[in-house]
Protein backbone atom coordinates (compact mmCIF):
# COMPACT_ATOMS: atom_id res chain seq x y z
CA UNK A 1 0.00 0.00 0.00
CA UNK A 2 1.00 3.60 -0.57
CA UNK A 3 1.41 6.39 1.98
CA UNK A 4 -1.64 8.66 1.66
CA UNK A 5 0.09 12.06 1.67
CA UNK A 6 2.68 10.84 -0.83
CA UNK A 7 -0.07 9.47 -3.08
CA UNK A 8 -2.00 12.77 -2.95
CA UNK A 9 1.22 14.70 -3.68
CA UNK A 10 1.82 12.49 -6.74
CA UNK A 11 -1.79 12.96 -7.90
CA UNK A 12 -1.55 16.72 -7.62
CA UNK A 13 2.03 17.25 -8.88
CA UNK A 14 2.15 19.67 -11.80
CA UNK A 15 -1.63 19.98 -11.78
CA UNK A 16 -1.66 23.44 -13.33
CA UNK A 17 -4.63 25.76 -13.00
CA UNK A 18 -7.04 23.83 -15.21
CA UNK A 19 -7.84 20.98 -12.80
CA UNK A 20 -10.73 21.68 -10.44
CA UNK A 21 -10.72 19.44 -7.36
CA UNK A 22 -13.50 18.52 -4.94
CA UNK A 23 -11.83 16.95 -1.89
CA UNK A 24 -14.13 14.89 0.27
CA UNK A 25 -14.86 15.51 3.91
CA UNK A 26 -12.03 14.86 6.34
CA UNK A 27 -8.68 13.30 5.50
CA UNK A 28 -8.66 14.03 1.76
CA UNK A 29 -9.35 17.68 2.54
CA UNK A 30 -6.46 17.71 5.01
CA UNK A 31 -4.23 15.95 2.47
CA UNK A 32 -5.06 18.51 -0.21
CA UNK A 33 -4.56 21.42 2.20
CA UNK A 34 -1.14 20.01 3.15
CA UNK A 35 -0.06 20.83 -0.42
CA UNK A 36 -1.19 24.45 -0.04
CA UNK A 37 -4.70 25.78 -0.52
CA UNK A 38 -5.70 26.39 -4.13
CA UNK A 39 -8.54 28.58 -5.34
CA UNK A 40 -9.57 25.71 -7.62
CA UNK A 41 -10.19 23.33 -4.68
CA UNK A 42 -13.75 23.21 -3.35
CA UNK A 43 -13.41 21.94 0.21
CA UNK A 44 -16.45 20.27 1.74
CA UNK A 45 -17.23 20.82 5.39
CA UNK A 46 -20.17 18.86 6.77
CA UNK A 47 -21.12 17.20 3.48
CA UNK A 48 -20.31 13.54 4.17
CA UNK A 49 -21.17 11.40 1.16
CA UNK A 50 -21.60 14.35 -1.20
CA UNK A 51 -18.23 14.81 -2.90
CA UNK A 52 -18.91 12.61 -5.95
CA UNK A 53 -22.29 14.25 -6.61
CA UNK A 54 -20.89 17.76 -6.21
CA UNK A 55 -18.11 16.81 -8.62
CA UNK A 56 -20.67 15.42 -11.07
CA UNK A 57 -22.72 18.62 -10.92
CA UNK A 58 -19.62 20.70 -11.54
CA UNK A 59 -18.52 18.48 -14.44
CA UNK A 60 -21.95 18.70 -16.07
CA UNK A 61 -22.17 22.47 -15.58
CA UNK A 62 -18.63 23.05 -16.89
CA UNK A 63 -18.05 20.41 -19.59
CA UNK A 64 -14.86 22.10 -20.84
CA UNK A 65 -13.25 21.95 -17.38
CA UNK A 66 -11.49 18.90 -15.92
CA UNK A 67 -12.94 17.88 -12.54
CA UNK A 68 -11.36 15.52 -10.03
CA UNK A 69 -13.12 14.27 -6.92
CA UNK A 70 -10.67 13.03 -4.28
CA UNK A 71 -12.51 11.36 -1.44
CA UNK A 72 -12.13 8.60 1.11
CA UNK A 73 -13.57 5.11 1.27
CA UNK A 74 -15.87 5.98 4.19
CA UNK A 75 -17.44 8.87 2.31
CA UNK A 76 -17.74 6.93 -0.95
CA UNK A 77 -19.44 4.06 0.88
CA UNK A 78 -21.97 6.57 2.20
CA UNK A 79 -22.69 7.88 -1.31
CA UNK A 80 -22.58 4.76 -3.49
CA UNK A 81 -25.65 5.85 -5.44
CA UNK A 82 -23.45 8.52 -7.01
CA UNK A 83 -21.65 5.82 -9.00
CA UNK A 84 -24.87 4.86 -10.80
CA UNK A 85 -25.73 8.49 -11.57
CA UNK A 86 -22.21 9.19 -12.85
CA UNK A 87 -22.40 6.10 -15.05
CA UNK A 88 -25.74 7.19 -16.51
CA UNK A 89 -24.56 10.77 -17.16
CA UNK A 90 -21.14 9.73 -18.58
CA UNK A 91 -19.33 13.06 -18.05
CA UNK A 92 -16.17 12.93 -20.15
CA UNK A 93 -14.44 15.48 -17.90
CA UNK A 94 -14.91 13.76 -14.52
CA UNK A 95 -12.58 11.53 -12.52
CA UNK A 96 -13.34 10.15 -9.06
CA UNK A 97 -10.48 8.91 -6.90
CA UNK A 98 -11.10 7.11 -3.62
CA UNK A 99 -8.19 7.23 -1.19
CA UNK A 100 -8.86 3.92 0.56
CA UNK A 101 -7.19 3.41 3.93
CA UNK A 102 -9.89 0.91 4.95
CA UNK A 103 -10.69 3.10 7.96
CA UNK A 104 -13.02 5.82 9.20
CA UNK A 105 -10.20 8.19 10.08
CA UNK A 106 -12.37 10.93 11.52
CA UNK A 107 -13.95 8.80 14.22
CA UNK A 108 -11.05 6.69 15.49
CA UNK A 109 -9.75 4.51 12.62
CA UNK A 110 -12.50 1.90 12.80
CA UNK A 111 -12.42 -0.46 9.82
CA UNK A 112 -14.67 0.30 6.87
CA UNK A 113 -16.26 -2.37 4.72
CA UNK A 114 -13.28 -2.24 2.35
CA UNK A 115 -11.15 -3.80 5.11
CA UNK A 116 -13.47 -6.81 4.83
CA UNK A 117 -13.37 -7.28 1.06
CA UNK A 118 -15.90 -4.71 -0.16
CA UNK A 119 -14.65 -3.66 -3.60
CA UNK A 120 -15.64 -0.09 -4.45
CA UNK A 121 -13.87 -0.30 -7.82
CA UNK A 122 -15.94 -3.38 -8.61
CA UNK A 123 -19.09 -1.45 -7.70
CA UNK A 124 -18.07 1.36 -10.05
CA UNK A 125 -17.53 -1.20 -12.83
CA UNK A 126 -20.91 -2.80 -12.10
CA UNK A 127 -22.53 0.62 -12.38
CA UNK A 128 -21.02 0.75 -15.88
CA UNK A 129 -18.26 3.28 -15.38
CA UNK A 130 -16.01 2.10 -18.19
CA UNK A 131 -12.60 3.21 -16.96
CA UNK A 132 -11.98 1.75 -13.49
CA UNK A 133 -8.68 1.17 -11.71
CA UNK A 134 -7.32 -0.11 -8.42
CA UNK A 135 -3.90 1.26 -7.54
CA UNK A 136 -1.56 -0.34 -5.03
CA UNK A 137 1.93 0.58 -6.25
CA UNK A 138 3.82 3.72 -7.22
CA UNK A 139 4.10 2.41 -10.80
CA UNK A 140 0.32 1.98 -11.05
CA UNK A 141 -0.16 5.46 -9.61
CA UNK A 142 2.25 6.95 -12.16
CA UNK A 143 0.20 5.30 -14.93
CA UNK A 144 -3.07 6.58 -13.48
CA UNK A 145 -2.15 10.28 -13.17
CA UNK A 146 -2.15 11.14 -16.90
CA UNK A 147 -5.42 9.23 -17.37
CA UNK A 148 -7.10 11.33 -14.68
CA UNK A 149 -6.00 14.52 -16.39
CA UNK A 150 -6.48 13.67 -20.07
CA UNK A 151 -8.41 10.47 -20.82
CA UNK A 152 -12.13 10.67 -21.55
CA UNK A 153 -14.20 10.01 -18.46
CA UNK A 154 -15.83 9.16 -16.38
CA UNK A 155 -12.83 7.57 -14.69
CA UNK A 156 -12.93 5.87 -11.31
CA UNK A 157 -9.93 4.76 -9.26
CA UNK A 158 -9.35 3.39 -5.81
CA UNK A 159 -5.90 4.08 -4.40
CA UNK A 160 -5.06 1.74 -1.54
CA UNK A 161 -3.12 3.57 1.19
CA UNK A 162 -1.83 2.77 4.65
CA UNK A 163 -4.11 3.62 7.58
CA UNK A 164 -1.78 6.20 9.08
CA UNK A 165 -3.04 9.53 10.37
CA UNK A 166 -0.75 12.35 9.26
CA UNK A 167 -1.05 15.66 11.12
CA UNK A 168 -4.15 17.64 10.28
CA UNK A 169 -3.68 20.57 7.92
CA UNK A 170 -6.93 22.48 8.00
CA UNK A 171 -7.93 24.70 5.10
CA UNK A 172 -10.34 27.55 5.51
CA UNK A 173 -13.73 26.43 6.78
CA UNK A 174 -15.47 29.68 5.81
CA UNK A 175 -18.07 28.41 3.35
CA UNK A 176 -18.74 31.80 1.75
CA UNK A 177 -15.02 32.43 1.26
CA UNK A 178 -14.46 28.95 -0.25
CA UNK A 179 -17.43 29.38 -2.58
CA UNK A 180 -16.41 32.85 -3.74
CA UNK A 181 -12.76 32.05 -4.39
CA UNK A 182 -13.71 28.81 -6.19
CA UNK A 183 -16.28 30.66 -8.32
CA UNK A 184 -13.70 33.27 -9.26
CA UNK A 185 -11.16 30.57 -10.18
CA UNK A 186 -13.79 28.83 -12.28
CA UNK A 187 -15.53 31.79 -13.92
CA UNK A 188 -13.23 34.77 -13.43
CA UNK A 189 -14.03 38.05 -11.79
CA UNK A 190 -17.50 39.41 -12.43
CA UNK A 191 -17.63 42.71 -14.32
CA UNK A 192 -17.39 45.54 -11.82
CA UNK A 193 -16.47 43.04 -9.07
Amino acid sequence: MLKRREAIATLMANRGKDLFVVPGLGSTTYDMASLGEKDSDFYLWGAMGGAAMIGLGLALAQPKRRVLVATGDGEMLMGLGALATIAVQQPRNLAVVVIDNERYAETGLQETHTAHGCDITGMAASARIKSVHTVRTEAELATLVPLLRQAPGPIFATIKVTPDRPPFVLPSNDGVYIKNRFREALLGTAPGG
